[in-house]
């Protein structure tokens, strides 16, 4: 008798809320290819044990909670090895993981900088270390990594961390090169303003954010559904939107001191108004 063929294992990142668990539960759905088993990281412990229950209980995939703060120097090296003895190979690297921060650069403290830094640079840096080498050498694997549409010009105001998401994107594009025809995509997901708890704990802090327009905000669903349909097909950038599309291209089209000055014009007109 034939033995069952092994299915993907896919890791997520950030999954226990908002895009990282969207793209989880579609992955775990099987609705952009093979149904996938998952490896399902971040810091909460509880939201990771109840979605590992749900996934399971919908979808028949097996789910193993692993919670973990990718910020931490030693976390992504420490995950690796315990899959290793698992002898769980990854399939799909989701890095999803990150945080934002609103507000004027100096009215943030030093270690709130140094946070989005550790996480959104220094954390999904890492994982690619730790499992882009077992890809390559099986020739086989998929990397999908969240940027942002921040990534592609200055943000006043989310200076901080729109200069993390460009390393992201750069990061990306460089790797998608690199890697060609070794089996291995690499492809950024650049989401505009999304509907998640980040956002919620951002706005809470920001005048500014409460007062964006409804239209202006993505759904975390349909952002996953194009980010994995993009994943699959090689895509190197997704931005997901019709506006966030038409921004991106206008932006790489303008001079950059015109896109800094209109930055700033918008981000001073919000705090007046």
């Amino acid at each position: 008798m034939a033995a069952t063929p092994r299915r993907p294992v896919a890791l997520v990142t950030g999954a226990s809320s908002g895009i990282g668990e969207a793209l989880a539960r579609q992955l775990a759905a099987g609705r952009h290819g093979p149904a996938h088993d998952l490896v399902l990281v971040a810091r909460s412990a509880d939201k990771l044990q109840a979605l590992a229950a749900s996934l399971q209980a919908e979808h028949g995939v097996r789910a193993w909670p692993m919670p973990a703060d990718l910020a931490q120097p030693d976390a992504a090296a420490t995950l690796a090895a315990a899959l290793k003895r698992a002898r769980r190979p990854i399939d799909l690297l989701v890095n999803n993981a990150g945080v934002l921060a609103h507000g004027p650069f100096t009215d943030m403290a030093p270690e709130r900088h140094q946070q989005l830094i550790d996480l959104n640079i220094g954390g999904l840096t890492a994982m690619l270390a730790q499992f882009l080498p077992g890809m390559v050498a099986r020739g086989s694997g998929r990397v999908l990594n969240v940027a942002s549409i921040a990534a592609f010009q200055p943000v006043p105001s989310l200076a901080t961390y729109a200069a993390t998401k460009a390393y992201v994107l750069s990061l990306t594009e460089s790797l998608s090169e690199e890697l060609k025809d070794s089996g291995v995509t690499v492809t950024a997901l650049c989401p505009g303003i999304t509907a998640t708890h980040m956002l919620e704990a951002a706005s809470a802090a920001s005048s500014e954010l409460k007062r964006l327009p409804a239209f202006l905000v993505g759904d975390a669903d349909d952002v996953a559904a194009q980010g994995l349909a993009a994943c699959f097909a090689g895509t190197v950038i997704c931005v997901p939107g019709l506006v966030n599309r038409a921004s991106v291209t206008a932006g790489r089209a303008t001079p950059k001191w015109l896109l800094r000055r209109v930055s700033g014009a918008l981000v001073r007109r919000l705090k007046s108004s």
